[in-house]
């Protein structure tokens, strides 16, 4: 009987290590950084431990996704929890989380799955089929044209606040954080 010693295992905790990884490399020096080797070998785990998680580069992103937008959909739905006008909750919940999202921790892998969903096609197909789900099931509350117009401007910042290409304070988002909402309402 060996005497030798075995670590216990934490699956849970090492996939969560991988994705993180996978989130810094993009983010840190881009998608095209983000390979098996280089995730495994940053994130202290072998080949094979990385493998049993995610078999491929297309699996470890698409559990980044996963993670990212479970996160995304859960605080839509407590900003929605927290909204007793029907009418257009779902853009509101969309506009305070999509315009919140700089300032938070989260914003990082926001960023990186943003870059993810430019550069990776099936990236791309997973949100256009979220969005498509969203727009589907909210279609009697959050269709009606400044519904979308609102959306589309919280895209706008989103975009924005990855490219770092305007200077927005936390007075001036506020601002048009409440416009929007206006719209959603009209």
């Amino acid at each position: 009987m060996s005497n030798a010693y075995h670590r216990k295992k934490q699956p849970e905790r090492v996939r969560q290590q991988l994705l993180d990884v996978a989130a810094r490399l993009s983010l840190e020096q881009g998608i095209s950084a983000v390979t098996l080797d280089a995730v495994s070998q940053a994130a202290g785990v072998s080949k094979g431990g990385l493998l049993h998680h995610f078999p491929n580069k297309l699996a470890l992103l698409d559990g980044l996704f996963d993670e990212l937008v479970t996160r995304f959909d859960r605080a839509i739905e407590e900003a929605m929890a927290g909204d007793d006008v029907e009418r257009g909750r779902f853009t509101r919940a969309y506009l305070t989380i999509c315009l919140a999202l700089e300032a938070e921790a989260d914003g990082k892998g926001w960023q990186v799955l943003t870059i993810a969903l430019l550069a990776e096609p099936h990236l791309k197909a997973r949100w256009r089929d979220w969005v498509a789900q969203r727009a589907a099931e909210f279609a009697e509350t959050d269709s009606s044209s400044n519904c979308l117009l609102a959306r589309f401007a919280a895209d706008g910042i989103w975009l924005a606040d990855l490219l770092g290409s305007h200077e927005l304070n936390a007075q001036t988002r506020s601002f048009l954080l409440q416009r929007l909402k206006t719209l959603s309402l009209q």
